[in-house]
This record gives structure tokens, C-alpha cells and sequence, in this order.
């Protein structure tokens, strides 16, 4: 497996495989990797092949996280990302730092974050992002002003500098995927989006890196989330009527509140295509939610 720390070096790597011909799959990550990531990496090896290569970065991306977000507690375990990377058949780990991937000499990531949310003036240096103005809106990008924006930018950055032919993204992160498939569609990337199931624990709490902030009490309040999912699924298959979003999203905050630890941020119920909300819920119906377990956010979804 190699390690790769430079734009230049990947971008060399990335034009070698594609005058071989070489199928290149890509899994972008923050790190901190789990079974769900190395679930990834098995979808990418599935679709490349053999005679394909695997690429796996590995990126806290400054520009994704507000203020007030946990950017500099994010979970970080390089040596332990690469073994994971290693055992689960990754050929390349791509490991850039801020300089890397912004253009960017002696400014913090602090610095780049603060630019981003228009806290403070825009000094010379990084200024062009890449917006998706429609599928962003709502939930987590209603609720994390400017996230999307630089989730698009540093992906659409990472397409341009790997190549791949394929990229795999996890269901858990519902919105995001539907938003990189949108950016895909509308700037012609040549690029194949997978989008792979959520994995779970075995009492249903999806893997997360955040799940590590999780004392006892909060890991097993945490489970809340897929009881609600579950929840909703029961009441719309056993109703003979679609079920109104207002009534139902009041039982499941009354649910989710009824934990000491537990708070909603949002409850949304939605087109799975155009992700606006729906007024009234049936089979077919996606639900998905964001809640403060502590002071852990946490977002779960599911097709009803």
C-alpha cells in the first residue's frame, strides 16, 4: 500500500492509471475509520476489480465544519486508519494536509473556517467553491449553514485530482450522497456514484466516528435513532392511509425526548428524489433525522 501526502503526486499516480487503462476506485473519508468505511473499500475493490486500484483519502475538510462544530476534537488516528486501509486491500491512501488541498501557507484551519462562514474578511489566497443550490437546502444544510458548500468543493477537488472511475458513498449520509450525485449530474464528472447500504451495530446504531464522544449512558440512548426509523416504518405499513408528517414527526420527538440525553434537531420526512418534504407519509416515504445525544450530533435516515 503507499502513501500518498501531495496534490502533485496523486494527480501523477492518477494520469499513469488512466494511460494503462487502470479502473480506479475512490472512497473519500475524514478518517477515523470504521467497518462502515472498510464496507466502502470492499463496494470500490467490487466494481474495480483486481486490475483496478483502490484510492482512499483521508481529509478533516476545514471548510465543512462551522464555528461552533468540532473541527479541532474531530476523532484523528492516522497509524490506525492506514492499517485498516492495508488490511482491507487499499492500494493508495491519499493523506493531505490544508497547504495540500487550499492553496494554502501558515493559515490555520481555524483561519480557512472562519473565511468560509463570512465571520471575518476574506484575505488573499482560497475563493472559488463549488455550490449545489437545490438538494443543500434543507435539514443538514439548514442546519449547518456552508456545510454543503464545502463538502461539494473538497469532493469535486478530490474527483479532479484522482481520476476515479467509480466513488463509493455511505447511505447514512443520505443527503450528501444525493447532493454529490447532483454535482456529478450537473458538471459532468466522468464518474460512476455508488451509494452503499449503512452498516450498524447490532442494536442498530449506525457506525460513526462521532459515536466515539458517546459516554455509556449516551451510547445506549443513542440507539433512539433506528427506534425511531423503525418505529415510523411500523405505523406506515400498518396503516391502510398515508399517515400525516406533522402527527408523526410529533410522536417521534416525543419518542426521542423521552431520553434524558436526547435532543431533536430535525425530523424530516421526504421525497427520496427531489428531497423535499412531503406532507403526508406512505411506503416509499424517507425519513430522515438529526439528534443531540449530549453534546453529540448524530443523523440517522431510512426508506419507510
Amino acid at each position: 500500500m503507499r502513501i500518498v501526502t501531495s496534490v502533485s503526486a496523486i494527480q501523477r499516480l492518477a494520469l499513469q492509471w488512466k494511460r494503462r487503462g487502470t479502473p480506479i476506485g475512490f472512497v473519500p473519508t475524514m478518517g477515523y475509520l470504521h467497518e462502515g468505511h472498510v464496507s466502502l473499500v470492499r463496494k470500490a475493490r467490487e466494481r474495480v476489480g483486481k486490475r483496478g486500484v483502490v484510492v482512499v483519502s483521508i481529509y478533516v475538510n476545514p471548510a465543512q465544519f462551522a464555528p461552533t462544530e468540532d473541527l479541532a476534537n474531530y476523532p484523528r488516528d492516522l497509524p490506525r486508519d492506514k492499517k485498516l486501509c492495508r488490511d482491507a486491500g487499499v492500494d493508495v491512501v491519499f493523506t493531505p494536509d490544508d497547504e495540500q488541498m487550499y492553496n494554502r501557507t501558515g493559515v490555520s484551519p481555524v483561519s480557512l473556517r472562519a473565511e468560509q462562514t463570512g465571520e471575518t474578511p476574506v484575505p488573499p489566497g482560497f475563493s472559488t467553491y463549488v455550490v449545489e443550490e437545490n438538494l443543500s437546502r434543507g435539514m443538514e444544510g439548514e442546519s449547518r449553514p456552508a456545510h454543503f458548500r464545502g463538502v461539494t468543493t473538497i469532493v469535486a477537488k478530490l474527483f479532479h485530482l484522482v481520476q476515479p472511475d467509480v466513488a463509493v458513498f455511505g447511505a447514512k449520509d443520505f443527503q450528501q450522497a444525493a447532493v454529490v450525485k447532483r454535482l456529478v449530474r450537473d458538471l459532468n464528472f466522468p464518474v460512476k456514484i455508488v451509494v452503499a447500504p449503512t452498516v450498524r451495530e447490532t442494536d442498530g446504531l449506525a457506525l460513526s466516528s462521532r459515536n466515539k464522544y458517546l459516554s455509556a449512558a449516551e451510547r445506549e440512548q443513542a440507539m433512539v435513532l433506528w427506534q425511531s426509523i423503525q418505529l415510523a416504518r411500523q405505523a406506515v405499513r400498518a396503516s391502510r392511509k398515508a399517515i400525516p408528517a406533522s402527527r408523526l414527526k410529533s410522536e417521534l420527538k416525543w419518542l426521542i425526548e423521552t431520553r434524558p440525553a436526547a435532543r431533536v434537531d430535525y425530523i424530516e420526512f421526504l421525497d427520496p428524489e427531489t428531497l423535499l418534504p412531503v406532507a403526508r407519509v406512505k411506503r416509499g416515504t424517507h425519513l430522515a433525522l438529526a439528534v443531540f445525544v449530549g453534546k453529540t450530533r448524530l443523523i440517522d435516515n431510512g426508506r419507510l
